[in-house]
């Protein structure tokens, strides 16, 4: 499975402050929003829904690890320790309350933030935020049946920098997991990531980083990623996710799972609003995927999160994605 879990909000009113003041306040914006959209709850949502394919592996995108410091150091190095959230954690602990036992075998940091917000007393606070990619693997299997090894995790060379405003000279780096998996005696390199999305030029370059690093064996491989790359370009949103990359990693020998087992079914998977709260969005683009290569065949793959069923008690949706499954046969 793959699954954009959604960091919570949207960081564009950070990354596009032009002053202090404008930081100070987007902070608080990114915040509250990150507050409003429940990760606890949706964790419940996404830990059913896990639970109901019971995946031997899960790649998750947007791991956030929200963390502050009070008063603020008015410092942007992040060193707040304080955790506010711990989505990996809050997600462990709602899949082992469902009986379902899965450890990170693989986690890549990537973007690591932070900066300051007015507290409701007027003071300043600082908030961090870790932005990780995980690879989660079963852990309640006989050795025999399934196993994982060589777990690997780095970052890309190619990054988007931010240019202007106070945060001027902040890199966005993205980075990926792998591991070599055995299944009934047969190995294969099953690897998740986490393209950029505002940056096509610098997108590519991470996709062929991924072809010359991780992907470049000669074991079977499973790509379970977002990779910000809409299929056939369809929905594309121009100058983000109107990219060569998903056809370029077909073209270099995959297969695309929802593709195989669906045909002409479009299956998008993103996005929702922000505030994940508008239960008649309807989903424009795929972007989420499983791809194979080698000596695999897909016996079924579909999505979850993309109906109404997935909405919270409240009326959240579980992430602003829709995630992705599928059954590979080994042979």
């Amino acid at each position: 499975m793959t699954r954009n879990v959604y960091i919570g909000a949207d960081l564009s009113p950070v990354f596009h402050a032009i002053n202090a003041d404008q930081l100070i306040a987007g902070v608080d914006t990114v915040f509250r929003s990150v507050q409003a959209t429940d990760f606890p709850a949706r964790a419940e949502a996404l830990a059913g829904e896990i639970a109901g394919a019971d995946p031997h592996l899960v790649s998750l995108q947007e791991v956030a690890l929200w963390r502050s410091r009070t008063p603020a150091d008015l410092d942007h190095t992040p060193n707040a320790t304080d955790v506010e959230f711990d989505f990996l954690e809050i997600l462990l602990d709602r899949l082992a309350a469902r009986g379902k036992h899965y450890e990170a075998v693989a986690t890549a940091i990537g973007g690591d933030y932070e900066a300051p917000r007015r507290t409701a007393v007027g003071g300043l606070q600082d908030i961090r935020l870790t932005d990780r990619d995980v690879l989660l693997a079963r852990t309640d299997l006989p050795e025999e049946e399934f196993s994982v090894a060589h777990a690997q995790a780095d970052r890309y060379e190619a990054h988007v920098q931010i240019t202007s405003g106070p945060l001027s000279g902040t890199v966005v780096p993205r980075g990926w997991v792998a591991a070599d998996v055995t299944v009934h005696g047969h190995t294969i390199r099953v690897v998740g990531t986490h393209l950029e999305p505002v940056d096509p030029a610098v997108q590519m370059a991470q996709g062929r980083e991924l072809l010359d690093g991780p992907l470049d064996t000669t074991l079977p491989r499973v790509l379970a990623a977002d990779l910000n790359s809409a299929a056939d370009g369809v929905g594309a949103l121009p100058g983000r996710t109107d990219t060569r990359t998903h056809h370029d990693i077909l073209a270099a020998g995959f297969t695309d799972a929802w593709t195989a087992a669906h045909d002409a079914e479009p299956g998008f998977t993103c996005c929702r609003p922000a505030d994940l709260r508008d239960g008649m969005t309807n989903l424009g683009q795929r972007i989420d995927y499983v791809l194979f290569s080698g000596a695999l065949t897909v016996l079924a793959t579909n999505r979850v999160g993309e109906a109404p069923g997935a909405l919270t008690p409240s009326g959240l949706w579980p992430s602003d994605h829709a995630g992705v499954w599928s059954v590979l046969q080994v042979h």
